[in-house]
């Protein structure tokens, strides 16, 4: 991860290269005593590791990688009644030798019944913990378009591989949108009054939809965020990660191989511009500390057993610690017993 930078020293470095974007200053700030949960695609769980790794306290994608926005939302609604999932639930189903849940990812997926219970309620158990006492929900739509199971008559979140005869398929329009979200954040609302959410549509092309249905996908999340904001501004923010990828960036040099998704360059500056709008000072400051310490603990040298590196070891114990005393809720256990494990070698 690199250093943080202003707007203005990041358009100088690609300066001739980029078409600037505007971003909007919102009353949103994003600190370390802020608990974040993480919702959406494939781009949002890049932003959840980021803020993990910066040490925020942060609830990434309790249900896996989610794309459209009617399971996003109906995860949500799991979450908030503290649902849990037993052998009768209709969104498990058994394909490939292994159990899946047409509402997860793979990753919660499993050979038996039982550890794809386990894996799906242990998740569902922390999140709705989690939940009340969030303050920010960040969500990152990444299609309008839905598959719905034909026989279960619900919309999924993960085909895993099932027979295309088994879903039909439908691009969501914009009011069913607006109408799911708008009862949807009452609904956090009235169970925590301090939640905001800040929604994103992510930059990853879907070209196995064509160009021009993506893009009609694309304008469809757009529209009805836009609604949302303008319905709720209070507990509706946008950051344009998909402005900033499209119109800022507009290159094939920030694109992963296989041309669809951002590359880690392009990832880094959308962080940037993020960390920029929402991370106050202070904030910035300790990430600036923690990444230096983090670097620092990644360094392996040629000769660990040496006097040399038992001293760098515990110049970076010390630096932790100074830094706890600045941060009283920093946590960092973790790397003080890898400190610990590699002095005692």
């Amino acid at each position: 991860m690199l250093t943080f930078a202003s707007k203005k020293t990041l358009i100088t470095m690609y300066k001739g290269f980029i078409t600037p974007v505007e971003t909007i200053r919102t009353k949103v700030e994003i600190t370390h005593e802020c608990p974040i949960l993480v919702m959406g695609s494939c781009f949002a769980e890049n932003i959840g590791k980021r803020l993990a790794t910066g040490k925020f306290i942060c609830e990434e994608n309790p249900f896996g990688v989610l794309y459209n926005p009617l399971s996003i939302a109906t995860a949500l609604k799991q979450m908030m009644e503290g649902r849990t999932y037993d052998e009768a639930s209709p969104e498990l189903v058994e394909h490939g030798g292994l159990w899946h849940s047409l509402m997860h990812h793979g990753s919660f997926s499993a050979s038996t019944r039982e550890e794809c219970l386990t894996r799906i309620n242990e998740r569902l158990t922390k999140a709705h913990t989690f939940l009340p006492q969030t303050r920010l929900i960040l969500i990152t739509f990444g299609t309008a378009y839905v598959y719905r199971h034909r026989e279960k008559g619900m919309v999924v979140g993960n085909c895993h591989k099932l027979s295309e005869r088994s879903f039909t398929r439908e691009r969501l329009a914009t009011e069913e949108i607006v109408t799911e979200y708008t009862a949807l954040i009452e609904s956090l609302i009235r169970m925590n009054p301090d939640v905001h959410l800040l929604f994103t549509v992510s930059p990853i092309r879907h070209l196995r939809d064509g160009l021009h249905a993506n893009q009609l996908s694309k304008a469809t999340l757009l529209l009805a965020i836009d609604r949302l904001c303008q319905l709720m501004p209070k507990q509706c923010s946008y950051f344009p990660a998909y402005e900033i990828m499209m119109d800022e960036l507009r290159d094939y040099r920030f694109y992963a191989d296989d041309m669809m998704h951002p590359s880690p360059l392009a990832i880094e500056h959308i962080w940037r511009h993020f960390a920029d709008i929402f991370f106050p000072q202070q904030t910035k400051k300790f990430l600036q500390a923690w990444e230096e310490i983090r670097q620092a603990l990644d360094h392996r040298p040629f000769h660990p057993e040496g006097e040399a590196y038992k001293q760098f070891l515990s110049q970076i114990e010390l630096r932790i610690h100074r830094l706890k005393e600045k941060y009283p809720n920093f946590d960092a256990e973790n790397e003080l017993l890898l400190c610990r494990t590699r002095l005692n070698k």
